[in-house]
């Protein structure tokens, strides 16, 4: 089933008059090949879709879920935490506090992952991490803590590189025990994140499209990664804004491997690798 650009603005045109959700910013390609998996999983054309949403406010709540979806993972792209862990966090180290935001937090593993490494560095009593997701039930899965073992085996790959080796220092090795941050119960299939990171974030939905910050702080570093490849370029630099607003001098911001930033909101940052620090 292949959509025409006509039927994915009529699908954008019908969510934006009969809810508070606007996809008009988002890239049509990431889009369309969303909303084309979405008619094959329930088994409707566009037309019962669009008929469904109206008379269905949880049917709709549904589907903007699963547009809105994005995997994650534990120390996701371990090169990007090393430059975290030598580079960037330990410049707040002096901080009285560090303010961190993950905006487009998802599952939450990502959140989780920071509050590991800020406690290996000594610093998780003086930060406070804020999260964020459009996805509600995504959310929930974050509050919770709690990941399916089997199916992310790859977590205790990425949590070694970051946590127990030393790319600087090949020699050096951290015997850090995974028990120490989750518990693994292969019987059920779990990892179970320990309550003493559980209880630290505060977790709000946000809908980074109507912008606005809802935790009205400024931050030391936020972490936006693999979101706004979704977007199109002018919300992308209306994001950029956004982020550029609520740091701090010197505070930096983490995209992702495959994202970058261009046109004039670069001269406000100074870029190193996946890392823009606020001029």
């Amino acid at each position: 089933m292949v959509l025409s650009d006509q039927e994915v603005n009529y699908f954008i045109n019908t969510v934006k008059s009969i809810s508070a959700y606007d996809f008009s910013e988002y890239s049509e390609k990431s889009l369309k090949r969303r909303l084309q998996k979405i008619l094959i999983d329930n088994n409707l054309d566009l037309i019962g879709l669009i008929n469904k949403l109206k008379t269905n406010p949880n049917f709709l709540e549904k589907i903007v879920r699963d547009i809105t979806v994005n995997t994650t993972e534990l120390f996701r792209d371990p090169a990007i935490w090393q430059t975290l862990r030598y580079r960037v966090l330990p410049q707040f180290a002096q901080n009285r506090n560090i303010n961190i935001w993950h905006a487009g937090c998802s599952t939450g593993q990502e959140v989780y992952s920071m509050l590991i490494l800020l406690n290996e560095l000594g610093l998780l009593d003086k930060a406070k991490i804020f999260a964020s997701d459009l996805n509600t039930e995504a959310l929930e899965t974050a509050k919770k803590g709690t990941y399916k073992y089997r199916f992310n085996i790859g977590y205790l790959d990425n949590f070694d590189k970051v946590i127990k080796e030393n790319p600087l220092n090949y020699d050096e090795y951290n015997d850090v025990a995974y028990e120490k941050y989750f518990k693994i119960d292969k019987i059920s299939d779990t990892i179970i994140i320990n309550d003493f990171l559980r209880k630290k974030p505060i977790f709000r939905q946000h809908d980074l499209v109507k912008g606005g910050n809802l935790y009205f702080a400024k931050f030391d570093l936020i972490l936006c990664r693999n979101v706004i490849i979704y977007f199109k370029y002018s919300l992308q630099n209306k994001v950029f804004k956004l982020f550029h607003d609520h740091l701090y001098t010197n505070g930096s911001l983490v995209l992702g491997m495959h994202e970058t930033m261009l046109g004039e909101i670069t001269s406000r940052f100074e870029k190193k690798g996946q890392v823009y620090r606020k001029r």
